[in-house]
């Protein structure tokens, strides 16, 4: 065991941070490799298998390549980070849980996130190019590299593994530290572009979404850092009347009458509708609200945009 705080960024495109190191069963084992096989792990999946992650409470949430991380603890090939891109009551760092340690690279001062300008992905997934020539990894929405040099065609980005290249196309870029100025339909225009996808506990990427790192994600796409959980995201940002509720709002739903524990979260798409990740064997949809099976649970309404 180590108490030491290092800085490391994950390597893989997509991290499962899982609960404890003696969580992954053994149809599991295409994410603890790397590089990992998320497509195929996700095809081997049964419904039962999918509701395990979390009946069973085996993950909790999901990094993408290149996030940084703080290392707070090892056991054996495990590693304890906490993700500060994911606040969480759970852990003042960020949200915490285990990953393999084949899994994160030492974060070098290009990988730092604080300086210059950012690449982020703009589409579903998308090629690192090791030269423009040679495919690398497909990494995910809403990947954040940071930018070396750009021209017509493509943008060079810092990795885990040096210096690669994103198509121009495939990403925008935007200067750290600055937020870019958004409106709420923008938010929810970028989240059809995952209509149909299946729903996936812990889900933080374009392979799919868990209700609320589907509207994490979307909100970190434009540049804002909110709550990685449901029930945290419906105690900050700034609370909307219902009578107020523009596009890109958030709405949460609570047991009992909205009157217990928040359990789920859509975003406002406008017109009574509302978009949203419903839950294990479902796909992100549009829907009224009138009607939906939550809709007596809608306690609070939060807008972070």
């Amino acid at each position: 065991m180590t108490h030491t705080l290092a800085k490391m960024v994950v390597n893989v495109s997509v991290a499962q941070i899982w609960t404890a190191p003696s969580s992954p069963r053994a149809v599991d084992a295409p994410l603890l490799t790397n590089p990992v096989d998320i497509n195929g792990w996700l095809q081997t999946l049964g419904l039962e298998q999918r509701l395990e992650l979390y009946e069973a409470d085996l993950v909790q949430t999901q990094a993408l390549y290149g996030t940084q991380v703080i290392a707070v603890d090892e056991q054996d090939e495990w590693v304890k980070v906490a993700i500060p891109t994911q606040p969480s009551i759970k852990d003042e760092r960020g949200y915490p849980g285990w990953m393999p340690k084949s899994q994160l690279s030492p974060c070098t001062q290009e990988m730092m996130p604080d300086t210059g300008r950012t690449a982020v992905v703009t589409v579903p997934t998308a090629h690192l190019y090791r030269s423009e020539t040679e495919v690398g990894m497909e990494v995910s929405f809403p990947t954040r590299l940071p930018v070396i040099e750009v021209n017509d065609s493509w943008v060079q980005v810092a990795t885990p593994h040096g210096r690669q290249l994103l198509r121009r196309q495939d990403v925008k870029l935007v200067g750290n530290g600055q937020r870019e100025q958004i409106r709420g339909e923008q938010m929810v225009e970028t989240g059809k572009m995952f209509l149909e996808l299946p729903y996936l506990w812990s889900g933080m990427s374009a392979y799919g979404f868990d209700c609320s790192g589907f509207v994490h994600s979307l909100h970190r796409f434009y540049g804002i850092i909110i709550p990685r959980d449901a029930s945290n995201q419906a105690m900050a940002g700034q609370m909307i009347e219902p009578d107020q509720l523009q596009p890109g709002d958030l709405l949460f739903f609570a047991h009992d009458q909205g009157r217990g524990k928040v359990h789920h979260v859509g975003m406002y798409a406008g017109d009574g509708m509302m978009i949203h990740s419903p839950k294990t064997g479902k796909s992100i949809e549009i829907i009224p609200l009138a009607g939906y099976e939550y809709e007596k649970e809608h306690c609070i309404s939060r807008r972070y945009w």
